[in-house]
Parts: C-alpha cells; structure tokens; sequence
C-alpha cells in the first residue's frame, strides 16, 4: 500500500553506499582526495600524516571481520545515549501534562501555514497522518520490532527512507509543540497523536489514543531492514512469509504504489499487499479500510521528476540542519513539491472525512496514465474536474488513484470488502477507527501500559488482554506454597525450566509474552515442542499445588517455583539467598489468547536452554544474542544468566550439553570455570559445526559436549572476558547475586502493573 505519500520513483534517493557489503566503495579523506576502492592498504604507511583525525576513525574491526558476533546489540539505549537523569519516569511526567492544551496546540498547528513548507489547501493534516503511519507501520509481528514505539523515525535510516520524503518537514512542523511542553510527552507519542487530532479535525471520530511510548536517544541497530544494497530493490511477496521484514522494497513502509517492480498492473499488487500487511497482523477488511481511509484525506506529490531532489535528510550537509530532499524544482514546496513522484488527489474533500474514495473508486473508468514525473497513475477518464487543487482555488482536477487503490476493485476478495464500505459508509468507518487504533498501538503491549483520558475501555485480543486479579497472597501464603513446592518432588531443573518456559517468551519491541497470563498452559504454547517435558511433567504438578492452595494464580506459581528451584541450587552451594518475588500475576483464559499470532513467539532458537527449532540462516550464537536483545539484556546478563542455568540443567531436551559440572542443580560457577580450563580441546562432531565434544588433553577422553551456544562464551573475546569474571577463584558470591538479579529481571518484564 501507499499510505498518503508513498515515496518510490523519488527517491531516488539513490543507492547504498557499501555496495559491496564490507566497505565503502570510494572514500575521500579530509582534502577530498580518492582513497580508493579498498580500505585495506597492506600495511603501507601514508606519505602523509593527517593531522585531524577523529574518534572511531580508520578501519573498523568490522571492516576486517565483516562476520563478527554483534555484541554490541545488547548495549544500545544504555544509560550513556540517554540525556535524561536515571530517576526520570515518563509515566509521571505525562501525569502532569495538560493534555487539552496539547490537542489544542496541534489543531491550531495544522492550519499555521508555514512558508518554508506551504500547507496543501491550508491543512497539514495529511500530511501528519503519513508521519503517524509511516511511525507506526514498520512494526512486524514477526519478531515485534519496528513501530512507533521508540521514536525512530527522527534516526536513520527511517528518517532518510525513500518512503518518508518529506517527513523531515513534518518533524519540524511539530518542534515548537514538542519544545513547549518538553519531556512531559515523547516523540514517539506525539507523532500518533498528531495523526489523531488530523483524522479528527477532518471530522472522524477516532476509536481513542493510549500514550505511553517513551523515546529512545539512538538508532535501533537490532532490526533487520533486509540484506538489500539499494533502495527500492524489489522483494517476492513469497520471500516475506517468513521473514521479519515488512516491505516489499527496501526503503517502503509496504509496497509499491505503482505495483510490483512498477508494473502499473493493479491485479499483480494483491499477493505483495497481503504479504506485508499479513506480517503487521492485518486482514483483508483492516487493509482495505486502512488504505481507503488513509487515501481519504490529503495527497501525493510529482510536480516535477524526482532527479530534482537532493540527498536525503543522513546525507545532507551540515548547514542543511538535519532537512534532506531539497528541490530544484520550481520553488521546490508547495505546487512545487516533489515526493513521491506521484501526483494524486484521492477525493473531492481532501481535509475533510467522507466516503468519496469508494464512490470514486466505483464510479469511474479508470486509464492508465503518468504523474508529471512520470510516475504511473491512473485517471478517472469520464468524470469532470471535481477535484480541488491545493493551492488554485480557481483549478479543479480529474479524479486520480493509485495502482495498488484500484487493486481494491479488482482483486475478488478486496472488492467484496469495498462494495460494502461503498454501500455502508458507517461500517467503513467503524473498521477505519479499529484498523487505525490496531496499526498506532500494536507495539505498545498490554493495555496496561497505556497511558491517558482517552484509552477505549474495550479489550482487544490483539492487546493480549488479561482478566483481573482475584488473588491476594499475603506473606505466609507465598511462604506455604514455597514449601508444597519444595516437598513436589520435582528436581531444581524442572522447577527453574518451567518458569523459564513461562517467562521467556517477552519481546522487548513490542512487550507481549511473559509470565504474566500463565499463557504456558494454553495453545499454542503448551503444544511447542521447545517446552514438551515441561507442559508433561512439571506443569501437572505445580497446577495441582495451585489448585489446592487457592492462594495464588498459576502464573505467580509458576514463577515461585523457579524461585524455589534457585534458592534451594544456591543453598547447595552454601550460598542462602532469598530470590525477590512480586505476586500478583494473573491467569489468562483460552478466549484472551490469539493462538495465530501468539505462535510467533515460538522460538526459532532459545541458546538459553540449548534448543534450535531451525537449521540454516543465522548461526547459533547470533540467535542467542537475538533472543538475549528480546529479553533486554546486557552483554553481561547474558552471561550470567546462561552460565547459572548450565548448571542447573535447564537444556529443553534434559541432555548434558554445555553441562560443565559433576553437580548438576548447584548454582556453581562450573559452567565458566570449566569452559575457559585449557586442560580442554574442542572439536566438532560433524560436518554441520552444531554439537561439539570436549576431550582431556592428555588422555584423550570425552569430559563434555556442547553446542555453538555454549563454546561462545569461551571463543568471542568480548564473551571470554565476561566469562572470566564469573571463572576467577573470588567470583563465587558475585555469580550468586547477579544471578538472582537477572533472573528477577526477566521473571518481572511483563510486569507492567508494578
């Protein structure tokens, strides 16, 4: 779909400047002389010193090393990008913000013409709900990365993608709002508000706004845009089934608006919008509404051809200040603006609501023809001039639409869904409201988590919605069921694999899974064969427990009994800890489970407990860090947390792998000890490089075996230097407490409630 300015012949933008992957096909240094093609000079000295060279300059290691673990993912938005004070709570801040003004401040802002950036028929309010959708749309259920929810869009390369031309220019409309009431709301949230107050001072009455995204001070550097080297490079519909990639080119938030690969042909769009919609959690009747209405208001821009343009916003010299794609073309704003390089008005009341893009979309023959750019667009060839120019209140125009809007009529299933809207304007607006809700709010997790007058009371399956709390344990409670856990009979392994299988399913980017909702024992997740020996044999056990205390859900359960299952491993190691515990947790019925998209959160790997679902892509290890980035953890946790729960055998599978230990159960710091023990050679079992054995060097006998998610702590230097912390003869005490501190983390991520 293109959403109200769907950026392809523009932009032009160019191709990637590290066509070859590793480095940059040219570089110039400070006097602009060609540095040549390769960055590697064979060790040969430069004739000349230069004398300004900044931090981070020269060869990076993964210039040398392009294949090298990304650690450094699990460091980003640390606490040293973040300008603001430790203690800072955005939900306070928000408290204290008065939010009739801010809608106020934003409605008056849309029709402030600005003459550095004229506002089509006087009204920015097309173009701010491109910039809330464009915030938003990149979201993949897939993975729950992309969305709103950090505040992307001013980094790159969002701030700089082909699609989001012109979206600087929103940005900066929006400055003095933002400047004016400061912390006390984020980018993140102000860009989907300020799509809400447009749908809404265009007469549409929007299904509500939940605050509650806080920003983030760098680019995201864990989400995969694609492998693509140049912008706009075509992607089969096929290829995005399975891939955490929303578009169907590099650089669109869905697909190109003049058809796959410019094909002009409105019948072949259908697989690619279906494809990247579907990976957003879309069907058919929200992407038909979605693209209606998001056409219903406002248009496209083509004045002139996009070589007009300048480099994008990343690109752009420094007195440019942060604005990218400047124009050439006639005043290069205004009638003048060049975006997409389609020039399309949708409707008859382009600033206000109505259900014009139905009955255009029907009413008329359409042709094919070309945008000023040269763009393919099609015309409406027997209507009159009925459409208002934006700019010549004396000049009307033929009715225009997209390739992919007419795909609305002519694919059978779309055009079932558009005749009805078309015949009952008021169910396309009920679907446009839930549609626009489910596309602005999708990342932000459960209900829980939103912020604001204007929250719908109405739960929503997608939202994951949990019922309310009916337990209250009170201290000598959670001391009673600790001890019928302790007496069940189950082993330390089971009772800490049970609450990992529980708790470890939370996506930090969109903030579903969790204990929360005891979802372990509803589908899809009790039928994952990563959690078969737990839903078999420990999860009778512990709802037997539940059942008959009555005093706690099987949720708070469930966590309680990992807690056990370390609090009693560490005695074992003659440490006595008390593992931090919350109650209140609730269980989830079957009803408030959506099973299709919850069974995206089946692992494809969980290094954590030496389990792989598929072979081939990614290399082991690079998943285990995925999985540690989706659990917001530090480089450091990480290796804590892997380390203690090798020793407490918490392999899926109940193997021996990566079990450096004869005292399985003792929270020990064997795992390091053992791993980093030169007294040890690896070596492969097979071709496939997966499982490796450990042998004596001396006697040449087997001690261990181990997967690649376990041999990384002791090969990547930046792991190994980790690991030693924790292999080192005065580390004892410190395992034990980091231990416990990153396993009350991750027990506790979903709990937004606290």
């Amino acid at each position: 779909m293109s959403t109200p300015e769907n950026n392809d012949n523009a932009a032009a933008a160019g191709k990637c400047p590290f066509p070859h992957g590793a480095s940059q096909e040219k570089t110039t240094d400070q006097s602009g002389a060609d540095a040549g093609k390769c960055p590697f000079h064979h060790g040969a000295s430069e004739e000349k010193s230069v004398l300004a060279r900044g931090a981070g300059s020269g060869t990076t290691n993964r210039d040398w090393w392009p294949n090298m673990l990304r650690v450094d993912l699990l460091n980003q938005h640390s606490s040293r990008s973040n300008p603001l004070s430790d203690d800072f709570n955005y939900r306070e801040e928000f408290s204290k913000l008065d939010y009739s003004a801010l809608k106020a401040d934003i409605r008056a802002l849309l029709t402030d013409s600005q003459s550095w950036w004229p506002a089509d028929w006087g009204s920015y309010i097309g173009l701010f709900i491109r910039m809330a959708w464009h915030s938003a749309g990149t979201y993949r259920t897939v993975d729950g990365r992309g969305g709103s929810g950090r505040g992307q869009q001013r980094f790159a390369p969002l701030n700089s993608w082909p699609d989001n031309v012109s979206l600087d220019k929103a940005r900066r409309l929006l400055w003095p709002v933002k400047q004016k009431y400061g912390q006390k709301i984020s980018w993140a949230d102000l860009y989907i508000l300020a799509g809400n107050v447009s749908l809404e001072n265009a007469g549409f009455r929007t299904f509500g706004f939940g605050a509650g995204r806080e920003d983030v001070w760098e680019p995201d550097m864990d989400v995969d845009w694609g492998n693509e080297t140049e912008w706009l490079a075509h992607r089969h519909p096929e290829s995005l089934a399975n891939a955490p990639l929303g578009a169907t080119e590099m650089g669109l938030i869905y697909v190109n608006p003049e058809g796959p690969e410019a094909s002009g042909n409105p019948a072949s769009a259908a697989p690619a919008i279906r494809a990247t919609f579907g990976n957003m959690g879309m069907n058919d009747e929200e992407i038909v509404a979605l693209i209606a209405g998001g056409h219903t208001l406002g248009k496209t821009h083509g004045a002139g051809a996009a070589s007009h343009l300048d480099v994008d916003p990343e690109a752009s010299p420094i007195e440019a200040q942060g604005f990218g794609w400047a124009s050439s073309y006639g005043s290069g704003s205004g009638a003048d603006a060049i975006t997409s390089g389609l020039e399309v008005v949708w409707t008859q009341t382009p600033t206000q609501w109505s259900n014009y893009f139905f009955e255009n979309l029907f009413k008329y023959e359409w042709v094919q023809t070309k945008s000023p750019a040269g763009a393919i667009q099609f015309e409406a060839s027997n209507a009159d001039a009925i459409i208002p120019d934006p700019f010549d209140p004396e000049k009307k125009r033929k009715p225009t639409m997209l390739v992919t809007d007419l795909t609305l009529r002519f694919d059978p299933e779309f055009e079932k869904i558009s005749r009805r809207f078309l015949n009952d304007p008021q169910a396309f607006n009920e679907a446009f409201a839930r549609a626009w809700f489910k596309l602005t709010h999708r990342d932000m997790g459960p209900k829980a988590r939103y912020l604001g007058p204007e929250v719908p009371k109405e739960d929503l399956l997608w939202q994951d919605p949990l019922p309310a709390a009916i337990h209250q344990p009170d201290a000598s409670d959670i001391s009673e069921l600790k001890a019928k856990i302790a007496a069940s009979g189950l082993s330390v392994s089971q009772l800490v694999s049970a609450a990992w299988a529980s708790a470890s399913t939370f996506r930090g980017g969109d903030k579903r899974g969790g204990a929360n909702g005891a979802r372990l024992a509803l589908a899809p997740q009790k039928d994952w064969a990563v959690n078969a020996s737990v839903i078999r044999d420990v999860l009778p056990v512990l709802q037997e427990i539940q059942k008959a205390s009555g005093k706690a859900s099987l949720a708070d359960v469930i966590v309680l009994a990992g807690n056990v299952g370390i609090e009693m491993a560490a005695a074992a190691a003659g440490a006595a800890v008390q593992v931090p515990f919350t109650p209140g947790r609730v269980d989830a019925r079957q009803d408030q489970t959506d099973v299709e998209s919850f069974a995206l959160l089946q692992p494809l790997a969980d290094g954590f407990r030496n389990y792989r679902r598929v072979q081939g892509g990614s290399s082991t290890e690079t998943l285990l860090l995925d999985k540690a980035q989706q659990l917001t953890l530090s480089a450091p946790e990480l290796t804590v947390l892997l380390g203690g729960l090798r020793v407490l055998g918490t392999n899926f599978d109940g193997s021996d792998r990566g079990v450096f230990t004869d005292r399985p159960g003792v929270l020990s710091t064997d795992f390091f000890v053992n791993l980093l023990d030169m007294r040890t050679a690896w070596r492969a079992t097979d071709e496939s490089e997966e499982l490796f054995e450990g042998r004596d060097r001396q006697s040449g006998e087997v001690k261990y075996s181990a997967t690649r998610a376990d041999l990384v702590f002791g090969s990547n230097a930046i792991l190994r230097a980790l690991a030693e912390v924790y292999a080192s003869s005065d580390a004892q005490q410190k395992f034990v407490t980091d231990f416990v501190a990153v396993w009350t983390k991750v027990m506790n991520l979903d709990r937004f409630d606290l």
